[in-house]
């Protein structure tokens, strides 16, 4: 379904198009790729972080764009219309940071209520964990995210965690008209620096934990810590949920006035904190009692893992916090299934298990691993690699983080990129204390082939990296590759 404005109606907080030729030239679509450019549309031109769109705008103009609006740059300034035979286009100064609320004036329709995830690591598993629970509930939820956009029966695969200002507001809009009443959006850092979502009102702001990652983009921690703190300071967001085991989380529940701390350890008689009382863990799942803002209650769930815990708790906060009944909740979270590639079970009872898991920072990893501690009886296994083109200080860490908590280890590729692959695997050694006990193997179905050869039927193999993906990107194609169809395969368990 298309939205349609005018160029005079959608401009209008910008530039006075009155009296203009084009002030009622209709707009249905806006699109920021001139590749995907079809007659009608609008092409919006703008000084990315890698690509200048301006570049383009002659592009578009022959795919059929009838309108342009550009950033306005020294041979153009604000104001300026510059028309063709057959498109106009129109300059404007700082486009690129209000690219958020010029979409979401085109598409106004929005889900009743929308979360925005933040956070290190988990932002996939509470946004689907969230989705789910709705729709246990009987009211219609959607997910944004790392593994994809749209109901959770039908997920369009994203090329980002978090898309371009103008693809989230389609989004939604599209979302909306499909009868979505919720929308749990994962936001990454680089989308929030980047103002992706800085038109879109938040119910529920959820912080999940600050660990090592994207410091390639950002820099430093600081900065990064800076960047995700945006979505409760500059955002608008009306209740924050924060998990305050993190320790940056629980200086920012200080700060913040509206904020409900979430901690599995820390009681506290706040009126603002909701905390697990008790928490048992086994392989069928987790039971966790709380107590706090919301009264008390004890519940089960079929996840794995003390992060799972606090992903259920910061979930079910959420929800409480949007106000949805206690009880009902609590009935309904026997029915939560584990989310696809995020501590994902595989077994048969000849052979070790398998958990695949998207683990790819230090922290991530270590968690991982001592979550299944708890639940391994044999010896625990860590297959991994390190992504090329990337934050390459995390590689040694990895390594001796496995070296720490596994009993085994495999070193293999992820996603070497343009990379030399033994380059990648020779920085991973590097932190290793005991090199020479570390297995190395590039091809990961090989790598999980060897472990399973070598591994009993006690033994538990953490497959991290990867989870829901089914690609691997080399230096000069990407190729079909499921750490989930593998550990399939291998177990004999029907694809």
């Amino acid at each position: 379904m298309n939205s349609e404005m005018t160029l005079g109606q959608l401009l209008s907080p910008w530039v006075d198009l009155t009296k203009q030729d084009i002030e009622q030239q209709p707009v249905t679509h806006l699109e920021l790729d001139s590749r995907k450019v079809t007659a009608g549309d609008t092409f919006v031109a703008v000084k990315g972080h890698q690509v200048d769109g301006r570049q383009y705008i002659e592009a578009a103009i022959k795919q059929g764009a009838s309108s342009v609006i550009a950033q306005a740059c020294e041979q153009h300034a604000h104001g300026d219309i510059v028309s063709t035979s057959t498109a106009s286009v129109i300059y404007l100064n700082d486009l690129d940071t209000y690219l958020s609320r010029l979409a979401s004036r085109l598409y106004s329709m929005k889900p009743k209520a929308l979360i925005g995830v933040t956070g290190t690591n988990g932002k996939t598993t509470i946004t689907q964990l969230i989705a789910q629970w709705i729709g246990l509930l009987g009211e219609s939820a959607a997910v944004m995210g790392t593994t994809g956009n749209g109901f959770l029966a039908n997920l369009k695969p994203a090329l980002n965690t978090t898309g371009s200002a103008i693809e989230i507001q389609q989004t939604l809009n599209q979302l909306a008209v499909d009868g979505a009443d919720y929308a749990a959006l994962e936001i990454s850092s680089h989308g929030l620096v980047q103002g992706r979502v800085s038109a879109l009102a938040f119910n529920v702001g959820v912080f999940t934990n600050l660990s090592r990652d994207h410091l390639d983009y950002h820099g430093t921690m600081k900065e990064y810590g800076e960047a995700k703190k945006t979505l409760f300071t500059q955002h608008q967001c009306k209740t924050a949920v924060i998990n305050i085991d993190d320790s940056v989380g629980a200086q920012w529940c200080d700060e913040l006035p509206n904020s409900i701390g979430v901690s599995l350890s820390t009681a506290n008689d706040s009126d603002n904190r909701v905390y697990a009382t008790g928490v048992q863990y086994s392989e069928s799942g987790i039971s966790l009692s709380f107590s706090g803002q919301f009264g008390d209650g004890t519940f089960t769930a079929p996840l794995i893992g003390e992060f799972n815990a606090s992903n259920l708790l910061l979930a079910l906060t959420t929800l409480l916090s949007l106000g949805f009944d206690k009880q009902s909740l609590i009935e309904t979270a026997p029915k939560i299934s584990p989310v696809l590639g995020r501590m994902e079970l595989f077994k048969n009872l000849q052979q070790a298990k398998v958990v695949v898991d998207y683990a790819h920072t230090p922290d991530a990893l270590e968690k991982a691993l001592m979550a299944l501690k708890v639940h391994c009886s044999g010896k625990l296994w860590a297959i991994f690699g390190c992504g090329g083109d990337r934050d390459t200080g995390k590689r040694p860490m990895m390594a001796k983080i496995a070296e720490t908590h596994a009993d085994k280890i495999i070193l293999t590729d992820d996603n070497p990129r343009s990379e030399s692959p033994e380059l990648i695997v020779s920085d991973m050694l590097a932190g290793l204390d005991f090199a020479e006990k570390a297995h190395v193997e590039h091809n990961r179905y090989q790598a999980l082939c060897y472990a399973l050869s070598q591994a009993d039927n006690q033994d538990i193999i953490l497959l991290a990296g990867k989870g829901h993906e089914d690609y691997q990107v080399m230096a000069n194609e990407t190729v079909h590759y499921s750490d989930r169809e593998s550990a399939q395969q291998l177990l004999g368990i029907e694809l």
